[in-house]
This record gives C-alpha cells, structure tokens and sequence, in this order.
C-alpha cells in the first residue's frame, strides 16, 4: 500500500483521540486555556455529564477576530514565544485542544479584548457554519454541544451522565486547587455544585474542596531540599479513605497522576495505615523547568524527572516529617451514632403517684421483684429479697500510697480505671478519654524496634546454602549497584554470572522468606525508581507484625501506674494515635459531649 497524505479532518480526529477522550478531558482543556489567559473567574456549565454541554466563560484577556480564528487551526498557540518548550510555564501549549474538540463536537467560540467588539465563531464536527460579531464582557466563552454525536465508536464507549459528571467536577476540583487565586463555579443541570471565591489561601481553598475536616485532621507539609519546594497538607492516618482517589498531585501547578509520585505517597504511610486504606493528601511540588519533562503526554498529565530519586525521597522525608510532627494526634472522634446510642435507662413511673411514703421513689421497683405475701425469716421471699438487694460488683481499688497526678499536666490525661481490661479510662482537662491499650501499646512497641533499627543497623541471618536468583541482566546491573547499601538492610548478595544473583544472608527479621520473590521485586524496584524501599517496606511489615505479637495484649490487667506509664509515652511518640494497621488508638468525649450525653446542655 502506497503511503499518502492524511485529509485534514481526518488528522484532527486522530488529535481528538489523543486529547479528548472524554467531556472531562476537554473540560480540563478549555479551563486551562481560561487560566493561562489570565482569567479571576471561571464558570463552568454542564449538561448530561458533559456529553450535550460543556460551557466555560472567563474574564481573560480575550481574543481579537484574527486571533480567534487562528485558534481553530492546528499547532497554533500563543503560549510557545520562542522555541524553548522545555521552559514553557503555561499549563497547555500544544495548540491541539480547540481544533480536535471542534471535529469531534459544535463549538462556538466567543471572546472580545477589553476596549473592542466581540467576535464568535462556530465551528460543526470540523467545518466553520457561522461567523459574525458576539455580544460578551471582556473575555472569552467556549460552548461545546453534542460531543461525538458523529462519532458513534467513541460514544458509545462513554459512561453513564453521573459518571461523566463526577469525572468533570474532579478535573474542575483538581485545576481548582491549583490556583487559589482564581474563582471557580460549576453547575450541572441548573444546580451549582462547586463555589470557591478567587484569593484563598491555599489550605482553606484545599480544605473547601476536599472536606471541611480536614484542617482540623491533617498536618502542613514544607520541605525544601536542593532547589525542590514541596508543600501542601497530609491527612493523618486515622483520617484515611477506602479509595486511592483523593490524592492531588500538583507538579509545577500543574494537575498530574503519577506513579513515581502516588508511590512515594504510599511509601510514607507504608506503616501507618492498612493495605486496604489510602491516605488523604494535596502535594505540591515546585521543580525547576530544566528538572522536569511536562511534555510526556499529550494530555500533560504524566510528567518526567531528571532525578526521580530525589523527587520521591523529598516526599518521603517530607511527608514523613510533618506526620511525626503530629506526635499522638488522632483523627478519630467518638462517633456520633455510637454517643446517641448511649442514653440514659428509662425508668418505668408507677401508675399513680398515690401511696408513696415521704421520700419514695415515683418509680416502681423493677418487674423482676416479687416479694412473698406473708415473708418470714426462713421463708422464701427472705431468699427473693436477699438476692434482689444483694451488693454490687465491687470495683477494684489500689491504696493510694501518693497522692494521684494532676491531669492538666498531661495531654492525656491521668488513668482513673479499666474497662473490660482492654480500655483505660483516662481524665483529661477537657474531658474524658478511652484508650484501647493493646492498639497503643502496638504502636509504641513497633517505633522502639524501628528506633532500634535504625541506630544499629539490621542484622543478617546466612543462609544454610545459598540460592541462586535468575533475573535478566539489566536486573542484575541494578543490584550489583545497590549492593552496599541492600547489605546495610540485612541482604548481603552477589553477582553470579551474567543473568543471576547469589544470595548468602537475608535480614533477621525477614526469616526463611521468600528469596526469589524478594530479590525479584527489589530488582523491579530498582528499575523504576532507582531506590531499594521494597526492602525496608517488607521490614517495616514485619516489625509490625512482631509489635503486634509483643505488645500488651486485649484482657489483661493493668495496674494505675501501668495505665499511667503508657499514656505518658504515648504522648512522646510520634503516630502513637494510630495503630500498626491505620485505627485510632484513643477517642476523646469532650466536657460538652458529657453534658450532653446527660442532658445538661
């Protein structure tokens, strides 16, 4: 087959491929060309999810006639002025989203520069039907109608309306947060479902568009390590979520979804939370242009690194950081279904107050009573009485030789008791806190080993005989490299032939595991970051695992002093407010919760 020259049409639904693939993709496109231009506000309609309507509208410094014009032809931008793309600072740059939109759609494009006429033009799936002036304020106002009603092989592989929606209003959120300088609004089917006024600062514009709890559950994130700036907040442990979609990842300001990124995100809170838990997090992440490689994607939501080690370690030790930081904070109230579960027993008052003697009771004595007709001495109703009246269970009590600490010295509190020998009850200044002493004591086992560990190094247990791992040769080259440094975790290996590594000890911790599996997954590791972490991840696991085997267990008495002991290291060790696997390790009922639970408020 002979080669040829592909129609114009033809190329611009191609281009559409690449760019649009949904109403969200060219949502984000025309937001992002409302945000280079300038724009304070942007407003944003949809209708059906995005698939009968897209309109943006911005007060940008909009376009003259010829410029609108131009901005419908192919690899035509105002934001390249030079030909250095790898310093271009604007968030789109490739010229290609309004024409392949415009072939796959009706697009009406409208803008007017601030002291002139305003211009519109409609472009129907690739072909120009309408020209002439618009009426509009300064800026410029996109309408994107019928997407790919012509192109029946795309649409029908679209989802439904909800989920084109929550796909448009994610985007919309992301670009959002980026710029908090910025004010957004969006409506769907005539109902406004995000509102965020421009000139925010940057916590309060992310906690408005994530959830309001947040400030109150997350920590601030400030690193900066050899010319890379990272900030943003991280939620704690305890205020995790079951999917992995509220991780916002900025680049430069730019919205992207990255694995280096969202891996270094999972490694930081590899031992705080539960496999089946992901953390909440908004990272920003400031890197000099000649540092990153924006224009990977054609969408420009993959970005590449010049060093991505140094990239994943500065999320790692910032993350880090600012969690330890939080010491034993918890983002686990009491739940409020559990405290209105929790009411006072209803009495049953006798029928008529008549009869009561001074200084009895209204309430009659419980239906299980049944005193004998004519009691005595020897006769049963004795027997009945004496087990109706009989003393309470008697709470265990320890002299107290010294008098009891003081608990506004204490962020905790002070132990008063133990309930079901599981939960110790502790008085604080501010209220009353329940901690579950076998998930704290957990937590505090697990950061002394790793402590440990990292002041004396891991110990390696040889092995009996040593295994032969077969890996490609690349693999192989990565390993040799990192030899040194996988020593100091336990690993001691070598290179045995072109395609294989010897293995002579594994770290203590790990055991008789599994070799092969092991030295695999660091080799993939290794690959793709450059970084040996698989390792001390599998390590940390274990340790948690160990913490958890030789920690104080669930039914065991404690006495005061030991209740005591353990609050006062809780509140020295960082993340002791969550366990090993992501839970809370104390809840607190504060005096206004208590008040109420008793109706005194």
């Amino acid at each position: 087959m002979s080669i040829r020259r592909l129609p114009s049409h033809l190329v611009n639904r191609i281009a559409a491929g690449e760019v649009v693939e949904r109403p969200a993709s060219a949502l984000k496109e025309l937001v992002e060309n409302a945000i280079d231009a300038g724009a304070t506000r942007i407003a944003v309609r949809l209708r059906a999810g995005g698939t009968e309507l897209i309109e943006v509208a911005d007060d940008g410094c909009g376009m003259t006639p010829d410029e609108t014009r131009l901005a419908l032809e192919r690899h035509a931008t105002s934001k390249l002025p030079d030909d250095a793309i790898e310093a271009v600072a604007t968030l789109g740059f490739r010229g290609e989203a309004l024409p392949s939109i415009a072939s796959v759609a009706r697009l009406t494009l409208e803008s007017r520069v601030r002291g002139a006429d305003g211009w519109a033009l409609t472009v129907d799936n690739g072909e120009v039907v309408e020209e002439g002036p618009a009426a509009l304020p300064p800026g410029t106002r996109v309408r994107v109608e019928a997407l790919f009603e012509r192109v029946p092989a795309r649409r029908k592989f679209l989802r439904s309306a909800r989920s084109e929606y929550a796909a448009c209003l994610d985007a919309v959120k992301r670009l959002a947060m980026a710029r908090p300088d910025i004010g957004f609004s969006l409506e769907h089917e005539g109902r406004t479902s995000l509102s965020v006024p421009p000139a925010q600062s940057q916590p309060k514009r992310v906690a408005a568009l994530i959830d309001r709890e947040l400030p109150a559950n997350s920590v601030g994130v400030d690193l900066v390590r050899e010319g890379l700036r990272l900030g943003g907040v991280a939620g704690l442990p305890t205020f995790s979520r079951g999917v992995a979609d509220h991780q916002y990842l900025f680049v430069n300001g730019r919205p992207v979804k990255d694995r280096l990124l969202a891996g270094a995100v999972r490694g930081a809170y590899a031992d705080l939370l539960a496999r089946d838990r992901h953390p909440l997090v908004a990272l920003f992440l400031d890197v000099p242009m000649s540092e990153v490689d924006v224009n990977v994607h054609p969408a420009k939501t993959e970005v590449r690194f010049r060093d991505p080690q140094l990239v994943r370690g500065l999320i790692v030790s910032g993350l880090r950081r600012a969690l330890d930081a939080a010491g034993h904070a918890s983002a686990r109230p009491a739940a409020v279904d559990v405290l209105s579960g929790w009411t006072a027993p209803r009495l049953s008052p006798s029928p008529s107050g008549e009869g009561l003697g001074v200084g009895q009771s209204p309430y009659a004595l419980p239906s299980t009573y049944r005193p004998h007709p004519n009691p005595s001495p020897e006769g049963e109703g004795l027997r009945e009485s004496r087990s109706f009246f009989a003393s309470p269970p008697q709470a265990r009590a320890e002299p107290a030789h010294t008098p009891p600490p003081e608990h506004r010295s204490f962020p905790l509190g002070v132990a008063r008791g133990q309930v079901a020998n599981t939960y110790i009850v502790a008085e604080a200044e501010d209220g009353l806190i329940l901690v579950d002493q076998h998930a704290a004591h957990e937590r505090l086992v697990l950061e002394r080993m790793k402590r440990a560990a990292a002041n004396g190094g891991v110990h390696a247990q040889a092995l009996l005989l040593p295994e032969v791992v077969e890996l490609d040769e690349p693999a192989c080259d990565w390993l040799e490299a990192r030899a040194p440094e996988l020593a100091a975790f336990g690993l001691d290996l070598e290179r045995f032939g072109p395609a294989a590594m010897l293995v002579r000890a594994m770290p203590a911790p790990l055991g008789n595991g599994d070799v092969h599996g092991l030295v695999r997954d660091l080799a993939d590791e290794l690959a793709a970051f450059d970084q040996a972490l698989s390792l001390k991840e599998r390590l940390d696991h274990v340790a948690a695992t160990m913490a958890c085997h030789g920690s104080v267990r669930a039914g065991r008495a404690l006495s005061v002093a030991e209740m005591n002991a353990l609050l006062r290291e809780m509140e020295v060790t960082p993340h002791s407010g969550q366990c090993n696997h992501g839970r809370p390790t104390w809840v607190k009922l504060t005096r206004d919760q208590l008040e109420k639970l008793f109706g005194r408020k």
